[in-house]
């Protein structure tokens, strides 16, 4: 089945800014034990299929060893419960991956699928500052990090990201994320803030 999305996903892990996995294209551990992760996409236009998917949102969840190269990842996905059954469906196969695309190379790497979930999702802007409720599992605030001349930091060549190659520097803060009992918190967290096209 073809499809393709594109939009604006918003970011964090439990890492320190910057998150070293990704600047390293994963050749450096993660600040902690393990990384812990929430990637927000905001869909503004593309299709699933025959399915017209704009003004949909989906969360892909990660837990990943501190060095995600060594695999076994657990991954659980929440689509926003204004998705009619059909859009959720179709989230659903390509957040999973079973529809190829960036997330289908994931598979490899993942050792548990945490399920799918619907809940009310809520993206708020003020400038360049983003704040992100999912439920009551996930809040956080991510304030893009701007240069001297108020534009958006970048880093670029990132190969190993489904957003990438280029991903707009934000930093969380106020993080209480709890999605399928996997707990961060904190301020000066790592994020990320930028536009996705993706297709398949």
């Amino acid at each position: 089945m073809a499809w393709n999305l594109a939009g604006t996903l918003y970011e964090n892990c439990s890492c320190d800014a910057i998150c070293p996995c990704t600047w390293s294209n994963l050749a450096r551990r993660a600040t902690n034990d393990d990384c812990r992760g929430v990637l927000l996409f905001e869909i503004d236009a593309g299709g699933i299929g025959e399915i017209d998917m704009s003004g949909t949102t989906c969360a892909l969840v990660i837990q990943a060893p501190a060095l995600m190269t060594d695999g076994n990842l657990k991954i659980g996905v929440i689509i926003g419960d204004d998705a009619s059954d059909e859009q959720a469906d179709g989230l659903s196969q390509v957040f999973s991956g079973s529809l190829g695309g960036p997330l289908g190379e994931m598979g490899p790497m993942i050792g548990e699928f945490l399920g799918v979930e619907r809940l009310p999702v809520s993206v708020s802007h003020d400038g360049h500052r983003h704040h992100i409720t999912i439920g009551d599992v996930i809040d956080y605030d991510l304030v893009e990090e701007l240069s001297p001349e108020g534009k958006q930091v970048e880093l670029t060549n990132i190969v190993i990201h489904a957003a990438g190659p280029t991903l707009g520097l934000a930093q969380a803060n106020a993080v209480s994320n709890s999605p399928f009992g996997i707990t961060w918190s904190g301020d000066g967290l790592a994020g990320f803030s930028n536009g996705f096209s993706w297709a398949a």
